[in-house]
Order: C-alpha cells, then sequence, then structure tokens
C-alpha cells in the first residue's frame, strides 16, 4: 500500500525531478510533485510524494524531516487526506 507524503518549506527551486532523487534515497518513489500557483506557475513552497510502503515513507521521514533540500529546511510529515 503506498504512503503519501506531504513536504512543506520546500525551495521555490526544487522542482518534481529533484523532490524524487531526493527522496528515492529512501526508498521506491510513486510519485513526486510540486504544488504550483495556477496563475504564475511557481512553486507555493509545498508537495507530496507517494512512497511505495509504509515502510519506506517512515525511512523517508526519518532521512528528511528537518534536513535541507535546496538550501532550506524541509518538513516531511505523513499526508492528511481531504476533508
Amino acid at each position: 500500500m503506498n504512503t503519501n507524503l506531504f513536504v512543506g518549506s520546500l525551495a521555490w527551486a526544487t522542482t518534481d525531478e529533484s523532490l524524487r532523487e531526493a527522496f528515492a534515497q529512501a526508498g521506491t518513489v510513486v510519485s513526486a510533485k510540486v504544488i504550483t500557483d495556477r496563475d504564475t506557475g511557481r512553486s507555493r513552497g509545498f508537495g507530496f510524494v507517494e512512497m511505495a510502503s509504509p515502510e519506506e515513507a517512515q525511512a523517508a521521514i526519518a532521512m528528511w524531516h528537518e534536513a535541507e533540500l535546496d538550501g532550506r529546511v524541509i518538513n516531511v510529515n505523513e499526508a492528511r487526506p481531504r476533508d
């Protein structure tokens, strides 16, 4: 079962591909998406990474929560479903 992670405080320069490459160090990345502004196309500073298993998701949280990516300290938590 895949586990979705919320990644906050991303640098403006972080791309889908750089996010995928970073999280691949912790396990199999199913998808990685930096959320962008609809009008400007600029990053909104957060994104989501889907890991292949809950164990890999926990490894990614342990590796990346409060770690530096592209010059910024990021926050990583398990994503909560939308209400």
